[in-house]
């Protein structure tokens, strides 16, 4: 038995050996850009490369590939948009969304004015595209200027956009004008309490023939640079999609093989800690998924993007292409609503199956207390009942070992290095007192799954990002910054390996007594809400055990 539990508590040491490491990568350094910033969105002619959808992207769509022109960028007009739950830029070169910040989720509880930023093309490049491909005849000129793509110059009436007091929706119209009579609006709208951005790109052909193209979105990220530690666990930063099946698409991947995929409806999208920021289809229409690596101003950029079946605009006509661009925090709900699929983006992995319900209960149980720290509480409480019967048979066990410790002494001191007669006198001896050698694990390994899909729950979903429990415990999504969570985790672990019978290897009595103190060391880094509830759960534990086993001593006696 002893060499069973040890394996189980080293097993869980390893686990959470690999999710600090984890922890480190994704909180213990800031991500850089690949290369210094430099002048932003002024680089001319050869910001880019091949960053356009080609018509042969899209079957049944003719035509060739336009070469691009891309406009200077350092006398673009920058259109600032602010709502309730947006402060945004928008170029006029393209319609590029350039930068977004979400006054609602500041970066830090102790810089709350502050906003975090999300889209953003100053010191990195994270932005959301748009644009028209032409696929018609261009016999009489060039591709390139028959559909404004994002190397487009588009005007604007103003320069500041407000969705003010009393309004619920605000449209920003970018107007385009091409040769033979054709023009392009593209508007965005903007929706009060809501971080879905509808865009709409209205062709009107004034001309004499008929115009023939489809749209594209694509957003473009710039990349982030690899951490030097582990990769078995961390929170995943790149490119996903739904064709029906939640997919996803790291940089390393793009780099190496594009994506070329038809789905109908679904979505596109770049993720990163928290939020996300993603084109959506319309449900039913035919889309092509790609996904290509190009060289930018900054270095290495990727992009993930949709493109539509193409359209024809008769003369005299006019016709729409419509689009969503969600941007902001993976708030589970509001994307499950917006479009089939998109709340996979909140990503718990393997562990979705365990962490999915664990949220719907947090969720739940913080709406009657209106605390995430008291839900944590309330959760743990719910799990032990769960457990209970597993629990009480285990402590049970565990338990009658310590009854019978005085004989297991005995008995190594009878056969003292004969391993075998050894083995042969504890299994009589086991099945003599009725005791499960394997039953002391069962409430370890049965909390390891949990425990991780908690993890992931904590460390996933928004909802918990600075969320406060009480007194020093500003934010359950970071670590104890007084380690007194930790501190009282490690008092009860030790406590509980006291209540449990000690191992007749000194080797492995000493490596035991020292878990508390290694599992101490982890917590310190962990989310406070995560230590909260291992903390609970071990005083849950220690009250159970120590009931059970003066039960045990009471029949014994």
């Amino acid at each position: 038995m002893e060499n069973q539990r040890l394996l189980v508590y080293l097993s869980l040491a390893l686990v959470l050996f690999m999710i600090w490491q984890a922890w480190q990568q994704d909180y213990g350094s800031a991500s850089r850009p690949e290369t210094v910033a430099t002048d932003s969105r002024a680089s001319g002619d050869d910001a880019v490369v091949d960053d356009t959808p080609i018509p042969g992207d899209v079957p049944s769509a003719p035509g060739a590939e336009p070469e691009q022109t891309p406009a200077a960028r350092n006398d673009a007009q920058t259109i600032r948009v602010v709502t309730d739950v947006f402060d945004a830029a928008i170029s006029t070169i393209g319609g590029d969304v350039l930068q977004v910040k979400l006054p609602t989720y500041p970066v830090s509880i102790e810089q709350p004015d502050v906003p975090f930023t999300l889209l953003d093309d100053t010191a990195r490049v994270y932005i959301a595209q748009t644009g028209l491909v032409y696929d018609g005849d261009d016999t009489d000129g060039d591709a390139a200027d028959m559909a404004p793509s994002h190397h487009a110059r588009f005007s604007a009436e103003r320069d500041l956009f407000e969705l003010r007091d009393g309004e619920d929706e605000l449209r920003v119209p970018l107007r385009w004008t091409g040769p033979d009579g054709v023009t392009v609006t593209k508007t965005f709208v903007f929706r009060r309490g809501n971080f879905l951005i509808d865009i709409e790109q209205t062709v009107e052909n004034a001309g004499t023939k008929p115009w023939v193209g489809r749209q594209y979105r694509q957003i473009r990220h710039g990349g982030v640079i690899e951490d030097s530690g582990s990769k078995f666990i961390h929170t995943f930063t790149g490119a996903a999609y739904f064709d029906g099946k939640y997919e996803k698409e790291s940089f390393d991947d793009i780099a190496d093989e594009p994506l070329r995929k038809e789905i109908d409806g679904g979505w596109v999208a770049m993720l990163q800690h928290y939020f996300v920021s993603a084109f959506v289809a319309a449900q039913g229409d035919k889309s092509l998924v790609y996904t290509k690596a190009v060289r930018g101003r900054l270095g290495q950029e990727y992009l993930i993007g949709l493109t539509s079946v193409a359209q024809t605009v008769e003369s005299g006509q006019s016709a729409a292409f419509s689009t969503s661009l969600f941007v902001g925090p993976k708030l589970q709900h509001q994307l499950e609503v917006i479009s089939p699929g998109l709340e996979l983006v909140t990503d718990y992995g393997i562990f979705t199956v365990i962490s999915k319900p664990l949220f719907w209960l947090l969720e739940n149980i913080h709406g009657f207390v209106g605390n995430w720290g008291w839900a944590i509480i309330l959760l743990t409480i719910l799990i032990k009942l769960v457990f209970y019967k597993l629990s009480e048979a285990s402590y049970r066990s565990m338990a009658r070992m310590r009854a019978v410790q005085p004989k297991l002494v005995a008995l190594k001191e009878r056969y003292g290095s004969d391993k075998q007669r050894m083995n042969q006198a504890l299994m009589e001896l086991y099945k003599k007192e009725k005791i499960n050698p394997l039953g002391g694990c069962l409430p370890i390994l049965v909390q390891i799954p949990v425990f991780i899909a908690l993890y992931w729950t904590l460390l996933e979903s928004v909802e918990l990002r600075q969320a406060p429990f009480m007194l020093w415990i500003h934010d359950l999504s970071t670590k104890d910054p007084y380690y007194v969570l930790p501190l009282l985790m490690g008092v009860t672990m030790f406590a509980q390996q006291k209540l449990n019978p000690a191992p007749l290897d000194p080797v492995q009595a000493k490596v035991m007594m020292a878990l508390p103190f290694v599992f101490t060391v982890f917590f310190a880094f962990f989310p406070s809400g995560l230590v909260l509830y291992w903390f609970v759960n071990n005083l849950l534990s220690i009250l159970q055990q120590w009931v059970i086993t003066r039960r045990i001593v009471k029949e014994a006696r």
